[in-house]
């Protein structure tokens, strides 16, 4: 998983165009981009776009779909407007701690269940910064459910939950109480062992700022990013792809390990690696495979 698309659950024609975007995951959206009286439309859209796929052969996006948070009592209209439709995962919006995804995990197991779906099979990534109560429970999300695959973060909401003017600055950098936000997802999506996954860039026109905060992104640790045009998709694609250069070097990483009897320290090319370099050879090995790379 590299790059996650969203897509309005209510529009027949972006959901058609998500498909070719090249993302790995298509987000079809029943949170903030369809308007109240239009959800209802866009439930009947989003199940039978899901049943349409569901017939068809050769590759797509895994589909999955963005539910109204749990506070807002609309929820489980939509799991079970959409949820015969077996969709491959539901994104939890607004989650403020670990409970949020054990109760969505229950409504789950009842759906799939009514649907005739294997048991967790349906997959949850949760959207864990948007309030500001959220920040402080970002360590509850080990062993909550074995369906979580992913945290992200947003800070659209969470900049309406603080008040803040503006949550970028003049430079197009984030402003320090996002910049925690996001690195609190980093630390609890890695100690949850599920997928870190760095948040939208929203001026969909600037390519070069998109490469340059998903290089960054990158560089920390987020290994995938979500988008909001299709046009974006392409580029997240490349910059979390591991490069030839950057599987070779840690497939040699590994062998200097094995040659040496796995050892604490080996060299290599003149430079001493210890565990860390090992371990992180091998996270982009297996993320290199999940790219279908090796």
């Amino acid at each position: 998983m590299r790059s996650l698309l969203f897509v309005p659950g209510d529009s027949e024609r972006k959901l058609e165009k998500g498909l070719a975007s090249g993302a790995d995951v298509l987000l079809i959206d029943l949170e903030d981009s369809v308007a109240l009286e239009n959800k209802p439309r866009a439930r009947e859209v989003t199940a039978a776009f899901l049943k349409e796929q569901a017939g068809r052969t050769g590759s797509r996006p895994r589909l999955y779909v963005r539910v109204n948070a749990l506070d807002t009592g609309v929820t489980e209209d939509d799991l079970a407007a959409i949820m015969s439709a077996r969709p491959e995962g539901i994104m939890l919006p607004k989650s403020v701690s670990g409970r949020d995804v054990e109760h969505l995990d229950a409504k789950l197991a009842v759906h799939e269940a009514e649907a005739g779906s294997d048991d967790g099979s349906t997959r949850i990534l949760c959207v864990a910064t948007e309030t500001a109560a959220s920040l402080f429970n970002l360590g509850t999300y080990q062993g909550v459910s074995q369906r979580l695959e992913g945290l992200t973060w947003g800070a659209e909401d969470l900049s309406a939950d603080l008040g803040s003017l503006a949550n970028r600055d003049p430079s197009g950098n984030f402003t320090e109480p996002f910049r925690m936000a996001r690195n609190l997802c980093l630390f609890g999506a890695v100690a949850a062992a599920v997928v870190p996954i760095d948040t939208v860039f929203t001026n969909f026109r600037d390519m070069e700022g998109l490469e340059r905060e998903a290089r960054e992104a990158l560089t920390d640790g987020f290994t995938a990013k979500m988008a909001i045009h299709p046009a974006q998709v392409p580029v997240i694609n490349t910059v979390f792809t591991p490069s030839s250069e950057d599987i070779a070097r840690a497939r040699a990483i590994l062998a200097a390990f094995e040659a040496a009897g796995n050892p604490g320290v080996v060299g290599l090319e003149g430079e001493m690696l210890d565990r860390p370099h090992q371990r992180r050879a091998e996270k982009l090995l297996a993320r290199a495979a999940a790219a279908g790379l090796t």
